[in-house]
């Protein structure tokens, strides 16, 4: 659980989650946090390691990643909007997958947020070609030996569910949606998310990571479109006009060189991929 300035919550949240199961380990990473929270943690009995600075979510979310021992770990926010209840149905739903994510109802998200969730799982759907019910729920669990291979992308803010979901379809591994009752709002405090300055930096981190696993994705339908686009002018330029002007020359040009870095890019993707396997 990465955690700042949650000492309101964090302990409730960790006693459900021994209610459920003494057995699970609960490891709180305190991202530089000026209250109690990891003090709180620590009395319900909690590994906690602390951050010096406040070095963001997802650099909270690699730490506890990288610190954890068992082969299959739980990602969940310390503010309340995840029920720890939930927890037995993702695990069980892992045994038929690598990565299971908690879907949230439309009814657990402001209209706003559910607007703009929906833009972004969209836009991702058109970049990977897959199927993606939420992008964003930072409530899941997954195999830690696949998250390890994409923990270098995380970003350092609130991305990290953005970045996983989309390593881990490209990747080929098998991601499963579960429905999830009880997701809602944060209990207290208020939300460390800005709406459009991470917005635009969701879309980015879509847009990154299709261009590092599937280039052909980004760069061929614009390539296409410039050099048809310039190919049809020059043709009708030389018919009618018995000329050729620049514009559509550049056009053939700039949609040759973005097919080129696609193709290009493609190849290293391909070849990175085939070292990695």
């Amino acid at each position: 659980m990465p955690a700042f300035n949650e000492a309101d919550t964090i302990g409730d949240i960790i006693g459900r989650i021994r209610r459920i199961s003494p057995e699970f380990g609960v490891l709180v990473v305190d991202d530089g946090s000026s209250d109690r929270t990891a003090d709180a943690a620590r009395v319900t009995g909690a590994s906690v390691i602390v951050h010096e600075g406040n070095l963001g979510n997802g650099a909270s979310v690699k730490t506890g990643i990288r610190a954890a021992k068992t082969p299959v770990v739980v990602l969940m926010d310390a503010d309340g909007q995840h029920p720890p209840e939930a927890i037995p149905s993702l695990l069980e739903a892992l045994r038929e997958a690598d990565l299971v994510i908690g879907c949230r109802s439309p009814d657990a998200q402001s209209p706003f947020r559910h607007f703009g969730n929906a833009i972004l799982n969209k836009f991702a759907r058109v970049m990977t070609g897959r199927r993606i019910l939420d992008l964003t729920s930072g409530f899941r669990a997954a195999r830690r030996d696949a998250l390890l291979e994409y923990v270098h992308l995380f970003p350092s803010g609130f991305s990290y569910p953005t970045t996983s979901t989309i390593a881990f379809l490209k990747g080929g591994y098998r991601v499963k949606y579960l429905p999830v009752e009880g997701m809602g709002r944060r209990k207290k405090g208020v939300s460390k998310i800005r709406p459009f300055r991470d917005g635009l930096k969701f879309l980015t981190i879509i847009v990154r990571l299709a261009v590092l696993f599937e280039p052909v994705r980004v760069f061929v339908p614009p390539g296409l479109v410039l050099f048809l686009a310039g190919g049809a002018i020059l043709i009708y330029q030389g018919i009618f006009w018995g000329r050729l002007e620049e514009l559509p020359i550049l056009l053939v040009l700039s949609g040759l060189i973005i097919l080129f870095v696609g193709f290009l890019s493609d190849l290293v993707a391909s070849l990175t991929t085939k070292r990695k396997s």
